[in-house]
């Protein structure tokens, strides 16, 4: 445990959060330090392992936090390590396995990452298998991570905006919650199963495990094959259409994400193949997410009123997504809405030109209070990823165009309409006599004053924010007028006039709060 808590390694992350903390504050230093440049800010990253990349790849998300620069340099950070050595390699293997299960093992793994490698091997029961082995320690390294991320951000938090902190709150709790679950093999394990189930008539392949041999440290699955989603060379080679089976993941994740709220959070393209016969196989179901049915219909409303251009229903979504809080400024809200529908609806507009449109909006409205809840991470996350895959394949590829049509035609089916409206009805008749009763209590508490009202989490937040804000010069000019006595009764020469210097300051703070 040591070696996660070395000096050196605490220095380079603190120098990490550091950059972090400039960027986001756009401030040029603070005290004796500067922000790591983009290459540098990679380098470090890679150098500190899996728990920063993964965050990394998180923070790519985040236009609102980071210039193009530093978002195009984060994009590139691969989740590919060497692989572990021969002694690490043979205690993960020995504490898997008591038992010799395999006719033969390919010791060298076929995909190497920051949370396990992927080695060939063939069954005694004659099954070709892929074998994921978790990589040795790093349960350890991820909760020690994950310890010095919260010290460090309990550190810097009073330097942030309520909306700021809440969003880089929401990131960090998200993704220590995340890695943690997939560090963890056998709920990737469940992940598989419960994704096969739910998505069995999708037309999309996935691996099956083989249960009686997986465990915390390693995952045996059937052995899928296929070409990479951005082998362009082969795929052409296949006689595979490209838009075909562009538009077959974006039906796929559209189902996921908006339909049924159950998504795989990682599609890059090492976990998506596409195989000879054009079929999509999506592998590694360690990250793998649940959408509210609430957060689910805000965001299918955010879309539709995006392609509808109707202003009060988009502002309405994103308070309902968290995104802004209710006491926004409605005029400049429709603002940032009507330059939001412009950049959309521009038919000429490449994906990158849309970007960095989009990034210049966002530079201009840091004072707006936005903040991002933590469903929204992994939606943002995925939604990057595919239409980067998109882009590879698809000139003037943007993904919002392509998933509106798509969301226009599946509208009811996101919403329920069709196989609820029935039991809607019928779960409303059912409920009437309850709801009955509740509203009677509502008016009998009302007419005897114990009426109760529950405040949003962001609104006390908010109630506190303003206290602060209040309190704040009459505590100090109360600090300057006990001082200004504090001195008048000392020993010492020029009292009198130390002593009103501190009055005068301590009445000047409260007369202009």
């Amino acid at each position: 445990m040591k070696k996660y808590y070395h000096p050196l390694r605490i220095y380079k992350i603190f120098i990490f959060l550091v950059t972090i903390f400039l960027l986001i504050k756009k401030k040029k230093r603070f005290l004796l330090f500067k922000p790591l440049k983009p290459k540098e800010l990679k380098n470090t990253i890679i150098g500190l392992g899996a728990s920063f990349i993964k965050l990394s790849q998180v923070l790519a998300t985040r236009a609102d936090f980071f210039s193009l620069d530093y978002i195009n340099e984060l994009k590139e950070l691969h989740d590919e390590l060497p692989p572990m050595n021969k002694e690490d390699f043979l205690k993960v293997y020995n504490r898997a396995f008591k038992d010799d299960i395999f006719s033969y093992f390919e010791n060298k793994p076929i995909a190497s990452a920051s949370i396990g490698e992927v080695h060939k091997a063939r069954l005694k029961s004659g099954e070709l298998v892929a074998v994921k082995l978790r990589r040795y320690n790093i349960e350890k390294q991820v909760k020690a991570d994950i310890k010095i991320l919260n010290f460090f951000n309990n550190l810097f938090r009073p330097f942030f905006s309520l909306y700021t902190k809440n969003s880089i709150d929401a990131v960090i709790s998200e993704f220590s919650k995340m890695i943690l679950e997939e560090i963890d093999f056998l709920h990737e394990v469940k992940n598989l199963q419960d994704f096969s189930k739910t998505y069995k008539k999708s037309g999309v392949k996935f691996p099956k495990a083989y249960l009686k041999y997986c465990s915390e440290n390693a995952i045996v699955m059937s052995f899928e094959r296929g070409y990479r989603f951005d082998d362009r060379e082969n795929l052409k080679r296949l006689n595979i259409d490209f838009y075909e089976i562009m538009n077959k993941l974006i039906l796929f994740y559209t189902d996921q994400m908006l339909i049924r709220g159950y998504f795989h959070a990682d599609p890059h393209p090492g976990n998506l193949l596409v195989n000879e016969d054009g079929q999509l196989i999506l592998l590694d179901f360690g990250m793998v997410k649940k959408i509210s049915n609430q957060t689910r219909i805000a965001i299918i409303e955010l879309i539709k009123s995006a392609n509808e251009r109707d202003f009060e229903l988009y502002i309405a979504a994103c308070k309902r997504l968290g995104i802004i809080a209710y006491n926004a400024p409605q005029n400049l809200l429709e603002e940032f809405a009507q330059k939001m529908f412009d950049i959309f609806s521009d038919e000429n507009l490449s994906s990158s030109s849309m970007q960095k449109l989009a990034f210049d909006l966002l530079s201009t409205t840091k004072e707006l209070p936005f903040k991002l809840p933590q469903e929204a991470i992994f939606i943002l996350r995925a939604s990057a990823i595919i239409e980067g895959l998109g882009t590879t394949y698809i000139e003037n590829f943007n993904g919002i165009k392509d998933i509106l049509p798509v969301l226009q035609k599946h509208i009811p089916d996101a919403l329920g309409a069709k196989e609820r409206f029935f039991e809607l009805i019928k779960n409303d008749i059912t409920s009437f006599p309850l709801t009955h009763r509740r509203i009677k209590k509502i008016i009998t508490d009302m007419s005897e004053s114990a009426f109760v009202i529950h405040l949003s989490q962001d609104s006390i937040e908010l109630f506190i924010e303003k206290i602060k804000v209040i309190l704040k010069p009459i505590l100090q000019g109360a600090v300057f007028i006990i001082l200004s006595f504090y001195f008048l009764y000392s020993d010492f020469s020029y009292k009198e006039y130390i002593s009103i210097i501190f009055l005068v300051f301590g009445i000047i703070r409260l007369i202009f709060i």
